[in-house]
């Protein structure tokens, strides 16, 4: 099991997951920037929150377990498509605005396989199972955190919304698969179809995991 990550230039395929990986990336970026402008952010400061919005989860875990250097170091692929990515959310911020739907799918896309991925990476280095699907959430969840901090919001994992929750039962599901199917893409597919179907039945029908009010 290996994280693909191939760089401009070298003789390696593509897989799928790479390429969903990048096309997250892609999403991930775009909602950072369109949060910024929101904001009033000025054009670096929009690109700041777009770069950690895609990428910081991924750079925390990498810190946290010793991975050095971080992934995206070493993989242009990745800064260019932020930077893409940056381009296209200034320059059709409108109509990408019209899509609002769409971008939620793919942003729960992206959150279910960013899991899967973080928990590929932790397993290499031998970690409990337990730290491997930590490691999953901090690389779905965390750069969303880092951009609503930045922004000054609440992280949308603390509020009522179940979002984190989704990628802790995916992550669940994927850790489970692998003890009993050698199927890896299978296992994947079926991870990431349970972050989504839980993420959008719990938006749908309004789940939530909040307390109740005290009377």
């Amino acid at each position: 099991m290996t994280y693909l990550a191939p760089l401009i230039g070298r003789n390696i395929g593509m897989s799928w997951i790479y390429l969903v990986d990048l096309f997250g990336t892609a999403v991930f970026a775009i909602s950072g920037v369109l949060t910024a402008i929101e904001k009033r952010f000025d054009l670096v400061g929009s690109l700041i929150i777009g770069f950690v919005t895609a990428i910081g989860g991924g750079t925390l875990r990498d810190l946290l377990i010793g991975r050095s250097p971080v992934g995206w170091l070493n993989d242009r692929n990745y800064f260019i498509i932020i930077l893409l990515s940056y381009v296209v959310a200034l320059v059709f911020r409108r109509q990408i605005k019209r899509f609002q739907k769409s971008l939620f799918l793919f942003d729960t896309i992206g959150i279910g396989l960013f899991t899967i991925l973080g928990i590929q990476i932790a397993t290499e280095y031998q970690l409990n199972p337990e730290i491997c699907l930590v490691m999953g959430v901090i690389s779905a969840c965390f750069g969303g955190v880092i951009r609503d901090v930045l922004t000054n919001e609440i992280p949308l994992i603390f509020r009522k919304e179940i979002y984190m929750t989704a990628c802790l039962v995916g992550g669940l599901v994927y850790l489970l698969l692998l003890r009993i199917s050698d199927w890896d893409n299978l296992s994947i597919s079926v991870s990431i179809c349970t972050v989504i179907l839980i993420r959008y039945f719990s938006v749908r029908y309004g789940w939530s995991l909040q307390m109740p009010a005290r009377d």
